[in-house]
């Protein structure tokens, strides 16, 4: 279990320091971490021996051990293709039986992971057509943020895709107004580009930024009000974004029947203006 994780688990039980202690390190996760115990205490105004008792009640037999899982969830984020390769991996059946049943395994994780609330949340947000919607994803999961952007744009206005071109961002920049909802898709070997746009969004736009990410957290966590932690390891040389595109069409899905009458005045609408379009040819 991830340290993040087991700070959740016990967040209640802590005292006042221990609660500034993870306050702490929950801002600079994983690199406050990562520091010296003494360096650590200096700046949270807590004793080593606390930190040392509040590490030993995360379940690490001491500072060092929780600084090596710390360090091991940082190369975990940055694991490629080539890290991920395992040349004797165990098969449950034939390939594909054995990778359905992988992915089958992550929609259960993931069902487990999104409680109720937050999928709502994530509903409203995107369906809330007050707030214009910007949307953008990385190398390979911008194609996630290419589905809900097409999909939502038929539910609703307002919404924008942006180009993975930087050149183009100080215009979509320029376009979102505060409590516009800038929305991420950012798993692991992050984009610096990425966070950087999340950055300027949040800080001179006042844009809500929503993001949906893996376990090991983007660094556009710092800047996120909303962040969906979605399973993508499939055991195999490739991460899988299968459990994210089933939870974008539940949210579409969701988005899109709670005011029907509207969602289907607009798809007519849409589909008369789309016909206008379409290459017609007579005979054969």
């Amino acid at each position: 279990m991830q340290v993040r994780a087991r700070i959740a688990a016990i967040e209640k039980d802590l005292t006042a320091g221990e609660r500034r202690l993870c306050a702490a390190l929950i801002a600079d996760y994983p690199f406050a971490g990562l520091d010296t115990i003494q360096s650590l205490a200096e700046r949270t105004r807590i004793s080593p021996p606390t930190i040392s008792r509040f590490v030993t009640k995360l379940g690490f037999n001491g500072y060092q051990e929780f600084q090596r899982h710390l360090i091991e969830e940082v190369r975990e984020s940055k694991s490629s293709p080539i890290d991920l390769y395992q040349d004797n991996r165990q098969m449950r059946g034939g390939f594909l039986e054995d990778y359905f049943a992988r992915v089958r395994a992550m929609l259960d994780a993931a069902a487990a992971a999104i409680s109720a609330q937050q999928f709502e949340r994530l509903c409203d947000l995107l369906g809330d057509e007050r707030r214009g919607i910007h949307i953008i994803g990385g190398r390979i999961s911008d194609a996630l943020a290419l589905y809900l952007s097409r999909h939502l744009r038929q539910i609703r206005g307002n919404v924008h895709k942006l180009s993975s071109d930087p050149e183009s961002w100080p215009e979509d920049l320029l376009r979102m107004k505060p409590k516009d909802i800038l929305f991420v898709v950012d798993f692991r070997r992050y984009q610096p580009s990425l966070l950087r746009l999340a950055a300027r969004a949040s800080d001179d736009r006042n844009a809500a930024v929503v993001l949906m990410t893996d376990k090991w957290m983007s660094p556009i966590s710092h800047h996120a009000s909303e962040i969906v932690a979605v399973p993508i390891e499939s055991g195999t040389v490739w991460d899988s974004y299968a459990a994210s595109l089933v939870l974008l069409e539940a949210a579409l899905t969701r988005i899109a029947e709670q005011d029907w009458e509207r969602t289907r005045r607009r798809i007519s609408r849409w589909d008369d203006l789309r016909l206008d379009f379409k290459e017609i040819t007579d005979g054969p």
